[in-house]
């Protein structure tokens, strides 16, 4: 029996979806790769439907952000294998139309030269289109990104190329000193070892949002099968190979996000030891020197510091979760060490451990990260006459309407702005770039050439200035030079935080005790429902449709005061400016408490955000027996309201 007949025949007895035989047969139609037959044809041989399904079952969709998906199967087949042994990466990615593949990044990349060539067509800009490409360690990330710098080249592009792995942020920067139209990064972030992405950034240096996003994902969407016509020789672009250049004037940057650098003259401070991790990714490649040139004392994880995309010693390379920092930590528990921080694959998450007051390592969640760094910059920043009572209104402070209220209040306490974005940081980034343009236009014209003194003097006295910007996922900025959450910066801000803290004779935990007594006690607990596959996916649909349908009225015994639907109400930000719809539900209940609901834009989980506080009454300070009272209150609220929350998900998928 012929493969399409076997095909056929599964659609036909149920063990192969309708869209899957539709998807395996339009790709064998494209492409005459022999390895696209050979896998199929094994995995259809070995009954393997529920594999076909997974891989078949849709196209990759190329979303606001790009593309990510499984590059290494659940079941690898001889053909993807090819000549690796079984301990190693496999010699080909895996074969699918919902993977990520040389056959969807070829298609993702047309698209967006195809987006870019008519953008400049209908800017008249003249001259060819550049695109800065990046990679991390991941599985077939370089080969990935050689693979797209070819056909840009081809395609009349001239190529931006750098020499190694390293972190997004930078790839955002260089986007932005470059002028380039784009930058694309072969990276899943933080997701497990057999993931990789496509992730686009603009020519802002921030990830895409409308028109573009529409735009480039019409042109890849439009794109059917790999072959396509290249330029006559003379038409083509030409390629430039990035490194330590631009690693300086990006470092350059960097370093100025420490505040007070004479902090380390401090002998405290200056004893404050530090371990760092890159989790076997490109943080190892621009952390170290920087926190060598700053001053500090630390060193790293031996094991770690290798690149490897197997990220052989974590099950996941995520600095969220403790398993992934517990290396670290047991080197600073032999070290002697304060403080571990870890960076992810693509060096735009951190994750720290820090000292409790009983000399126990523990891990913080990145809202409290992000309060921390919130709350040290407003203070340092007054303190050194930075912000003032005259340019206080041009300060603002940028989060995610699912990250901590507690970021709003340090912000009002400290006198600046608050406004909250979706969730991704190109929303952040989308703020920063209005910003931007609000300036005048002699300023405007110059922008990206200013100091950094220059810089924050103008959107100080014209615009904006962004104090801090982040996220509950582990994402922080603290300066618009680059247009992406950026661990490099993030580790130097934490670290300069946790030499302010040692300074004092105080724990990082302790000042997060002291900032809590000030502005009260705020909780937050993030949970994930996983849904993988095809299946996966439609529970998924199922679930987001049913909460817009039937939100609840009553929550573990409270009644709902407000429920905000972000895919169909209107809704405007602190500066009045309506925000783009997302299915994202927000139900606030009488006593305080509150939780939001969304399907994850990159892994197949629907997440659920959960928050509580309890504030000082009449104005005052927590005493430390209110504030352990209260985080023992919070805590056992939220709890009910999980167990709450996971009951009313099996009726609704009863």
């Amino acid at each position: 029996m012929s493969l399409e007949a076997t095909l056929h025949t599964a659609v036909d007895q149920g063990h192969l979806l309708p869209a899957a035989e539709e998807n395996i047969l339009a790709l064998l139609a494209a492409s005459s790769n022999p390895v696209y037959r050979a896998s199929i044809e094994e995995l259809a041989t070995g009954n393997h439907w529920s594999e076909l399904n997974d891989r078949f079952f849709q196209k990759l969709k190329f979303g606001t952000g790009g593309l990510r998906g499984r590059t290494i199967g659940k079941i690898v087949t001889q053909a993807e294998r090819g000549n690796a042994s079984p301990d190693q990466r496999p010699e080909f990615p895996c074969v699918g139309t919902n993977a990520m593949n040389f056959f969807n990044v070829g298609r993702a990349t047309r698209g967006l030269i195809a987006y870019i060539h008519a953008y400049r067509q209908k800017a008249d800009l003249s001259g060819r289109p550049k695109i800065v490409f990046s990679h991390d360690t991941r599985h077939f990330s370089p080969e990935f990104a050689r693979f797209c710098a070819d056909i840009a080249l081809a395609l009349g592009v001239d190529v931006f190329l750098f020499d190694g792995c390293r972190a997004t942020p930078e790839m955002s920067f260089a986007v932005r000193e470059l002028r380039a139209d784009a930058g694309v990064m072969l990276t899943a972030s933080h997701n497990p070892p057999h993931d990789n992405g496509f992730k686009v950034n603009f020519n802002d240096g921030a990830g895409i949002v409308e028109p573009h996003a529409s735009g480039i994902i019409a042109e890849v969407n439009a794109i059917a099968d790999e072959s396509f016509d290249p330029l006559p020789q003379d038409q083509r672009g030409s390629l430039t190979l990035l490194g330590s250049e631009m690693d300086e004037t990006y470092l350059s940057r960097v370093q100025t996000m420490m505040l007070r650098p004479e902090l380390l003259q401090d002998p405290k401070a200056k004893a404050l030891k530090i371990v760092f991790t890159a989790l076997h990714g490109t943080g190892g490649v621009l952390v170290p020197t920087i926190l060598q040139r700053l001053g500090f004392n630390f060193l790293t994880v031996p094991e770690q510091d290798v690149r490897d995309g197997r990220f052989p010693t974590v099950e996941s390379p995520n600095p969220e979760n403790a398993p992934a920092l517990q290396m670290a930590v047991d080197l600073a528990n032999r070290e002697g060490a304060d403080i571990v921080i870890g960076t992810d694959p693509d060096c735009d998450r951190m994750g720290v451990g820090v000292r409790n007051q009983a000399g126990e390592m523990v891990l913080l969640t990145g809202n409290q990260v992000g309060s921390l760094m919130a709350w040290y910059r407003i203070k340092t920043m007054t303190d050194l006459g930075i912000l003032t009572d005259a340019n206080r209104s041009h300060a603002v402070l940028l989060k995610t309407f699912v990250t901590s209220p507690m970021q709003d209040a340090i912000a009002h306490q400290g006198g600046i702005g608050c406004v909250n974005t979706l969730t991704g940081f190109k929303w952040i980034s989308s703020k920063l770039q209005g910003y931007e343009e609000a300036l005048p236009a002699d300023i405007l014209a110059r922008y990206r050439d200013l100091t950094p003194a220059e810089s924050r003097a103008a959107r100080l006295q014209h615009s904006k200035f962004l104090v801090f910007g982040g996220e509950e996922s582990y994402g922080y900025m603290g300066d618009d030079f680059s247009r992406d959450k950026d661990g490099n910066g993030a580790v130097i801000m934490f670290a300069e935080l946790a030499a302010y803290a040692a300074s004092r004779d105080l724990t990082v935990a302790g000042l997060l005790d002291e900032v809590y007594a000030q502005v009260g006690y705020f909780l937050e607990v993030n949970k994930s429902k996983v849904f993988e596959g095809a299946e996966g996916a439609a529970r998924i649909a199922s679930l987001a449709t049913s909460y817009a349908e039937q939100p609840p009225t009553a929550v573990d015994g409270q009644r709902v005061t407000q429920v905000r639907n972000f895919n169909a109400d209107v809704i405007f930000d602190e500066e009045g400016v309506q925000v783009p719809k997302e299915k994202m539900i927000f139900v606030d209940l009488e006593d305080g408490r509150s939780f939001a609901v969304r399907p994850s834009g990159t892994e197949p989980k629907i997440k659920y955000y959960m928050f509580g506080r309890q504030l000082p009454s009449d104005g005052r300070s927590f005493t430390p027996e209110e504030l352990a009272a209260a985080k023992t209150q919070v805590a056992a609220s939220l709890q009910s309201m999980w167990q709450w929350i996971e009951a009313d998900v099996d009726q609704r998928l009863a």
